[in-house]
């Protein structure tokens, strides 16, 4: 018992500090924010990534996993098996995008949608690396030039299905930040809305010079309108369309 009650309470500890084992601090309803700034990572460039894979059934997954776990505890800490993608799943197209805000009070969008990449080295020092229309293993990146951080006043990191039926409940995504320096941060995006079509994944807001990553994880049945009315970014919204040489 001893050996076991060790374990969990090195797996809680290591859950609340991120600790220096995993070398990731992982946000979520009990623990949702954490500052850049303090965590001496907020110069250079931040790298956001988004990266999924499909599932077939809930309902299978836990079942089938919950009966190998009866037969060998042991099970309990080998990582999950990545399957290959079937015919039998649906294919979901997700995309990642940032809303910003800067100082001087220029307000936009970074998305696959519209070819919106947005720049690096120039104002809004937000960049889109490509857009990944098929869950690859390295997914959608957008970098931030955190070393113009004076310049930002807020960013608003999101996904959304393109042009697909709304299956969020049908993925396994997540959204990993990788400073230059210190802890990467984690956010699972595991709470089923089947119906919805976009999600408010983090915030990132300029406090009197402290970067402050606030998750969110707020699904909308709409696009980025919604999200745009939800978080008051006052934008115009019309519809738009990929670049076919950008796939």
């Amino acid at each position: 018992m001893a050996f076991w009650d060790n374990l969990w309470r090195g797996s809680a500890a290591q859950f609340d500090s991120g600790s220096a084992a995993t070398n990731s601090i992982a946000l979520t309803r009990r623990n949702p924010s954490v500052s850049l700034t303090k965590q001496g990572a907020a110069t250079g460039n931040l790298r956001v990534n988004l990266s999924w894979r499909m599932r077939t059934s809930d309902i299978e997954g836990r079942s089938r996993q919950s009966g190998r776990l009866l037969r060998n505890p042991m099970k309990l800490f080998q990582p999950d098996v990545v399957q290959a993608h079937t015919q039998g799943v649906v294919n979901v197209d997700l995309d990642l995008g940032c809303l910003y805000e800067l100082t001087d009070g220029s307000k936009g969008v970074v998305q696959p949608l519209g070819s919106f990449f947005g720049d690096l080295n120039g104002p809004p020092f937000v960049k889109l690396s490509g857009d990944d229309r098929f869950g690859a293993p390295s997914g959608e990146t957008i970098f931030v030039n955190l070393d113009h951080r004076e310049s930002i006043k807020r960013l608003l990191f999101f996904v959304y299905i393109y042009d697909q039926t709304p299956a969020f409940d049908r993925t396994h995504a997540h959204v990993t930040l990788y400073p230059s320096n210190g802890p990467r941060v984690e956010i699972e995006l595991d709470e089923r809305a089947p119906q919805a079509r976009s999600c408010a994944v983090f915030s990132v807001d300029n406090v009197k010079g402290d970067l402050i990553v606030r998750r969110e994880v707020k699904f909308v049945y709409g696009f980025q309108a919604e999200l745009d009315r939800l978080y008051g970014w006052g934008l115009q919204w019309g519809r738009g369309y990929k670049s076919q040489s950008r796939a």
